[in-house]
């Protein structure tokens, strides 16, 4: 139940997460919008993901420099303050008020906000060991990426001595990283896949320079420990073969889903293939006025991308507060096998192309030279033979400009292979 006597605020655009998309999408409008720019994030400190992720590689598309990610959530930060946008902080969106209005939670009290653009910005997280589904036992040492990270880079707490790491994406060396830094050797790094979900840049060094190997092929199967983590089980997927591995520490990474809790409360339409709103190219959700972003909208890609989705929204929110009409009606662009989804997910006509003018879609499948094709009414409108590999547990990037035939009258759109 809400509490009409609450204070109520009321910025021009309020955003809801201080990740690296928030606060992009906050240092681009604050100098365009006449009244406030608002920035609530729920941590103690603004910056996201790349807050605890003590290691370099953060930067390099959105600011065409390399930093840590540590630096890099100070940069964005002072850039969004700077450039005049408020930030608050420990303030927690608890309840939708009306189409426009949110209730939050801080430490000093319940506040209203109500703004006539809303950005949502928060994120996606890994699952948990829980929703994983893992049979065993319960015992300490289970971790995920941010969990572990949190607790080395910002609270210097100690960890476990030999550790397992479950997945081979990006994310998974860079717990192995985080494991080194706190004194925990990683054992064994094991994926389902064939080969590593991660670039071959990472994977090799990662092998070689860290000394981890690398099991593919392979999934949980028992978790064994009682009162602290003792060994791990897996299973081979061919074979059936299973193995026991010694460890006191396991770091679960990937298997990302986006933080779309708020998204679902404001009854927002959702992709069943990303778990996040639907949005058109312009990041619009189904609820005029209201945008999404980042890893909300599609989980995961790197926090440098999600910050251009910061930047390419900037203009669509000031062309909403200019004119604020409902956008036209327009066709959904679905993902066909062995793609799991592809984002966005609509289209309509005479908008702007979407960031980086790239489709993003995520592939189940090893596809080593991908010839993609656009099918619209069992027409196949474009199709392209692409240079670089589809590879899960990393967005694919399709160039939008395989859209340009299509007919906002005639129906769904297919994006697979030929």
């Amino acid at each position: 139940m809400t509490d009409p006597s609450l204070p109520v605020r009321t910025p021009d655009v309020l955003i809801i997460g201080g990740g690296p998309a928030g606060l992009t999408a906050a240092r681009t409008l604050a100098p365009k919008v006449p009244g406030q720019v608002l920035v609530l994030d729920r941590e103690k400190t603004a910056g996201g993901i790349p807050r605890h992720s003590d290691h370099t590689g953060y930067g390099l598309r959105d600011l065409r420099r390399v930093m840590s990610g540590p630096a890099y959530a100070r940069h964005l930060v002072t850039a969004a303050e700077r450039a005049g946008a408020t930030i608050r902080t420990e303030a927690t969106v608890t309840d939708w008020v009306d189409d426009h209005t949110v209730e939050v939670t801080t430490p000093q009290g319940r506040l209203r906000v109500h703004a006539p653009a809303i950005i949502l910005a928060t994120g996606a997280r890994e699952r948990p060991r829980p929703a994983r589904l893992i049979p065993g036992d319960r015992p300490r040492g289970v971790y995920t990426t941010g969990h572990l990270q949190n607790l080395v880079h910002l609270h210097h707490a100690k960890v476990g001595r030999k550790a397992v790491v479950v997945g081979g994406e990006l994310v998974s060396w860079s717990a192995v990283l985080t494991l080194r830094e706190a004194g925990c050797r990683t054992v064994l790094m094991t994926t389902r896949y064939a080969s590593p979900e991660s670039y071959a840049a990472f994977n090799l060094p990662g092998r070689t320079v860290l000394g981890v190997p690398v099991a593919t092929r392979t999934r949980v199967t028992r978790i064994i420990g009682h009162g602290r983590l003792q060994a791990v089980e897996f299973e081979n997927v061919d074979t059936g073969q299973r193995r026991t591995v010694e460890c006191d520490t396991l770091v679960l990474t990937g298997d990302w889903i986006p933080d779309h809790e708020l998204a679902r409360w404001a009854d927002l339409d959702i992709d069943p293939g990303t778990r996040g709103p639907v949005v058109d190219t312009a990041l619009r959700t189904s609820r005029a006025g209201v945008f999404a972003i980042g890893n909300l909208v599609h989980a995961v890609d790197t926090a440098d991308v999600a910050a251009l989705d910061g930047a390419h929204v900037a203009d669509q929110v000031l062309a909403w507060l200019a004119d604020p009409k409902p956008p036209a009606g327009g066709v959904r662009i679905a993902a066909d096998e062995p793609f799991r989804w592809v984002a966005p997910n609509l289209l309509r006509p005479g908008d702007p192309a979407p960031a980086r003018r790239r489709l993003l879609l995520w592939t189940d499948e090893l596809v080593r030279v991908p010839h993609v094709a656009v099918r619209q009414g069992g027409t196949v409108l474009a199709q392209r033979r692409l240079p670089w590999p589809a590879s899960p547990g990393r967005v694919f990037r399709v160039p939008s400009s395989l859209l340009r035939d299509v007919d906002p009258s005639d129906g769904d759109v297919h994006v697979g292979l030929v």
